[in-house]
């Protein structure tokens, strides 16, 4: 029986990489009363690697949320796009803050299909963040 398990040692490294925050939602690890894990961006149910640039840094919301998904609609076009993929597109490009900081919008069809489909705005993040607000440790310096 193989071993299906991460190595730690590029767990690390992931974590590393992506500062100790969640590369979705950027939820930090620091504050989190729950533990990160490393997923594959490519699941591995549909042929993904546990190798670096398959890896990613998150929390355990945006992890669920996602699961084994690639891609999803997006709610203003309708249109199925490839969901967000942190070791080929630029944060920036697809994502921004609201004024407040503690909303995400999309910029493109596959920020907005993100958004949705991880729910990168449930309550608990929203409130999350606000709270991140008071300690100015929000909007990170990341990605």
């Amino acid at each position: 029986m193989s071993d299906n398990r991460i190595p730690a040692r590029l767990k690390k490294m992931v974590a590393e990489r992506a500062g100790n925050r969640c590369e979705y939602c950027l939820s930090p690890l620091e504050f989190s009363i729950d533990p990160f894990v490393t997923e594959h961006i490519l699941p591995k149910s549909r042929g993904g690697k546990s190798t670096l640039d398959n890896l990613a840094f998150a929390c355990q919301g945006c992890n669920g949320q996602k699961y084994n998904k690639t891609e999803a609609e997006d709610p203003v076009t309708g249109e199925l796009v490839p969901l967000y993929h942190p070791r080929q597109d630029d944060w920036k490009k697809h994502f921004t803050w609201s004024e407040g900081y503690t909303i995400l919008i999309g910029l493109t069809n596959i920020g907005r299909a993100t958004i949705a489909e991880l729910d990168l705005n449930r309550l608990g993040v929203i409130n999350f963040r606000r709270v991140l607000l008071l300690l100015n440790e929000h909007p990170s310096k990341q990605p």
